[in-house]
């Protein structure tokens, strides 16, 4: 993953971006209705239940919007939530709060969901050494906040794009001419520019694995779309040369028994574009 201050800088860059798709030249609801200098409060509530995620966010974007509104938190990232709770309450201008509304429930609504899932992950791995992934199938322009969403929920987070780990699939594997030759020129790439990236390397089958294996410096081995017989096979194979992983169509019915096979990680597109978003609402106090 990427350091916490590109993190933080992609986080600064979704709540400018999303301000300025979503204002414009201004609030005209609000800026109609409401006097410049009125104030209020408003509570996030739960409509639903799960783990609520993007409290920490909120408070980002209710800062960039208007650094005097004050947020009192009642509930922290990554807690159980059911239908009533009341996560936080905001208090100031108006026309601050609404303005910021919309984002703090779309994203809070999303990361919550994404949390919840990886959270159901996570308890189905518990007994195990085997830790849950996410992947790049992610929102564009939102990828951090998804991310964050998975680490809220327990987690843990994969590359976060194609620029801070090598990962040679099966399209870089066929059009370079094998697996060997992929790894080769790989790491020929990294010594020639400097770069320490680490190199994981997608597996079809036991014979792609055992070829893997005759080259030293993979990180991890990608076990992609096997059954639990040749997952276990595969484990056995590797015996600890290198981190494995499984993908490929996992789902919440099968991630136990795929981490019975004994590899180190499991990987799910699912955990980021298979949500339903959490019902979550922004009420004015009276």
């Amino acid at each position: 993953m990427i350091s916490e201050k590109q993190f933080n800088k992609e986080i600064d860059i979704i709540i400018a971006n999303a301000i300025r798709e979503d204002v414009g030249n201004g609030d005209h609801s609000s800026l109609a209705c409401i006097p410049e200098d009125a104030t209020g409060s408003a509570k996030l509530l739960v409509k639903d239940e799960g783990i609520i995620a993007g409290i920490d966010f909120a408070k980002q974007v209710f800062e960039y919007i208007d650094p005097g509104l004050e947020v009192e938190v009642k509930i922290k990232d990554g807690s159980p939530v059911k239908y009533g709770d009341v996560c936080f309450y905001v208090s100031g201008l108006s026309q601050s709060i609404l303005k910021a509304e919309r984002l703090v429930l779309n994203a809070m609504q999303r990361m919550s969901a994404i949390a919840t899932k990886t959270n159901q992950y996570v308890k189905l791995l518990e007994g195990t050494n085997t830790k849950i992934l996410d992947t790049r199938k992610t929102t564009p322009g939102i990828r951090a906040l998804e991310k964050w969403a998975v680490k809220i929920g327990g987690g843990e987070n994969h590359r976060f794009a194609l620029y801070d780990m090598i990962m040679l699939k099966d399209n870089h594997i066929d059009f370079c001419g094998s697996i060997t030759k992929a790894i080769e020129k790989t790491q020929a790439y990294l010594k020639e520019n400097h770069f320490d990236l680490k190199i994981i390397v997608e597996a079809r089958n036991l014979v792609e694995i055992e070829e893997v294996l005759q080259s030293d410096g993979v990180y991890r081995i990608l076990i992609d779309n096997f059954n639990y017989e040749d997952t276990r096979k595969a484990v056995k194979l590797i015996n600890g040369k290198c981190l494995t992983e499984s993908s490929g169509g996992i789902t919440l019915e099968t991630v136990r028994k795929y981490a019975e096979c004994g590899v180190d990680y499991i990987s799910s597109g699912a955990l980021t574009h298979s949500v339903y978003n959490m019902d979550l609402s922004l009420k004015a106090v009276k």
